[in-house]
């Protein structure tokens, strides 16, 4: 597996995969086979490949523990950025489909429906740790400051489960947001247990 994982070919790859439910999003609305209401369809597909890839970024660590796959490590900012990407097209989805690109209504409905809101913030924090994603960036601002920062994750992971909740509770249809609950929560727990649990008492 660690020859796999190093291999110079590994990373394109890895971006092919990535970009395919993108591109099979992309055919099937020019195609016409997102449904009766491909709108929605697409909004609703693309919000989904993001908390997929985040928790694909999320999981790159622990496999990497307790796997003993360092090589990993290699591709979790490449997969970051595809969760920004992903989220900036359910985003633009949303304002196109839904907003007809209209800035006041998207303010109004900000303000209005509270999982806009929290869908936002996300949207915004990722945009930070997009932009501050390059060494140049870590040198400017430090490692420590760097680290804080893009720890943030973690808040993204939350706020994306509940956006996912409140969109869900109209329907109340709440199974697939208790399956993203469970996993990120997961994840983030067991970052906790090796950052705290596994100290001796003093």
């Amino acid at each position: 597996m660690h020859r796999c994982l190093t291999h110079p070919i590994a990373k394109p790859v890895v971006f092919v995969l990535a970009c395919l439910p993108f591109a099979w999003l992309l055919w099937a609305a020019v195609a016409d086979q997102l449904g009766a209401n491909p709108a929605e369809a697409l909004i609703r597909s693309l919000g989904d490949w993001s908390l997929r890839f985040l928790v694909l970024v999320l999981a790159i660590t622990p496999l990497r523990v307790l796997a003993g796959w360092p090589a990993l490590a290699r591709f979790r900012r490449m997969l970051g950025l595809f969760v920004f990407f992903y989220v900036c097209m359910h985003l633009l989805a949303y304002a196109w489909f839904d907003m007809g690109f209209d800035p006041a209504a998207m303010v109004l409905d900000v303000i209005k429906r509270p999982f806009i809101l929290v869908g936002t913030t996300a949207w915004l924090l990722l945009l930070l740790m997009a932009a501050t994603s390059f060494n140049r960036a870590i040198r400017a601002l430090g490692a420590r400051r760097w680290q804080l920062l893009h720890r943030s994750v973690h808040v993204v992971a939350a706020l994306a489960v509940l956006h996912f909740f409140w969109m869900r509770s109209g329907k109340n249809d709440f199974n697939e947001v208790a399956v993203y609950a469970a996993i990120l929560g997961a994840l983030l727990g067991w970052r906790l247990w090796r950052r705290y649990g596994r100290r001796p008492p003093a």
